[in-house]
């Protein structure tokens, strides 16, 4: 059963950073994926990387700020985020795709997901 856990989600004051993981299990070769969700909006990815290489692609409201990485030996996928700003406070997902292609945020494109962790950015 392919498992897709997040975790470090938490209350940050606007600047700082925070390290999101997410902890993969069953999934087999595919590429993982950040999503957010904030509060009343749709879900939208943020980045994704390559379960084969560090090929990674990012939304571009987060290029240079969010950086997305994997630690094949974990079985873990990161996501690390600096100059946090209010705007970006939702829950963030993790989710799992075979497809690599230019429109990767699609929803629809995605198999399994975790079921999320809450980033909040405020004083």
């Amino acid at each position: 059963q392919p498992q897709l856990v997040e975790s470090g989600g938490d209350l940050v004051q606007p600047g700082g950073s925070l390290r999101l993981s997410c902890s993969i299990s069953g999934v087999g070769s595919y590429h993982i994926a950040w999503f957010r969700q904030a509060p009343g909006k749709e879900r939208e990815g943020i980045a994704l990387i390559s379960r084969l290489t560090d090929a990674t692609k990012y939304a571009d409201s987060v290029k240079g700020r969010f950086t997305i990485s994997r630690d094949p030996s974990k079985n873990t996928v990161y996501l690390q985020m600096t100059d946090l700003k209010p705007d970006v406070t939702g829950t963030y997902f993790c989710a799992s795709t075979r497809n690599w292609r230019v429109d990767w945020a699609a929803i629809t494109l995605f198999d399994f997901w975790g079921r999320g962790t809450r980033v909040t950015v405020s004083t």
